[in-house]
């Protein structure tokens, strides 16, 4: 028996992913709404790649449904739980790149016309990707946490499982990095100086 989806937007990821292990599809809906955005989006700041991150969205939401009749309540967040998964499979993903030495090819651009705030949004965007690209892979994964996804870092240290002390070293040089890298492009970008 499923509860109205309006209960469940109050009810906690645990009480959801234990409600669908108890066969609730509306708690399965719910969870889903709540954590598959976050997860693709987390991936696909790691990845670089809109489909890539598809692919990794899904299989970290599979093994969180595969795993949920032995979830243990209280144990641990199913944010941190599906985030760590989901950094993992990047991760691997990530290695498998520098393994085989493919050559890489960019995802062709959407040649559908927009508007001009699209585009600089577009271009603020592959310009941030190419910076967190250049980041080494560590301070690319806290950097995306923190900044991007907005996690804390207690739950960014759980998830990389490093100190929170490593977090905050990571996040720190991992900002320098890419001020540094998007230095010289603001005024392509439309930002402006802090001045003016």
């Amino acid at each position: 028996m499923s509860m109205p989806r309006d209960a469940l937007t109050t009810v906690s990821d645990d009480a959801l992913l234990l409600l669908y292990a108890r066969g609730d599809g509306a708690a399965a809906r719910e969870l889903t709404g709540r954590l598959l955005p976050r997860v693709w989006n987390q991936a696909r700041r790691m990845l670089g790649d809109q489909t890539e991150a598809e692919d990794v969205a899904q299989e970290a939401m599979m093994r969180l449904w595969r795993m949920a009749p032995d979830w243990e309540q209280g144990r641990a967040q199913v944010s941190t739980w599906i985030f760590r998964v989901t950094a993992n499979l990047c991760t691997d993903r990530l290695r498998k790149r520098r393994v085989s030495a493919l050559d890489e090819v960019d995802e062709p651009r959407d040649p559908a016309p927009g508007a001009e705030a699209r585009l600089q949004m577009q271009a603020r965007s592959d310009a941030l990707q190419a910076a967190l690209d250049s980041l080494p892979e560590r301070q690319r994964q806290a950097v995306v946490l923190r900044h991007i996804e907005g996690l804390a870092n207690p739950e960014i240290a759980e998830i990389m499982e490093i100190s929170t002390e490593a977090v905050e070293s990571l996040t720190a040089r991992g900002k320098r990095t890419l001020a540094a890298a998007l230095a010289d492009r603001r005024a392509a970008l439309g930002v402006m100086n802090d001045d003016g």
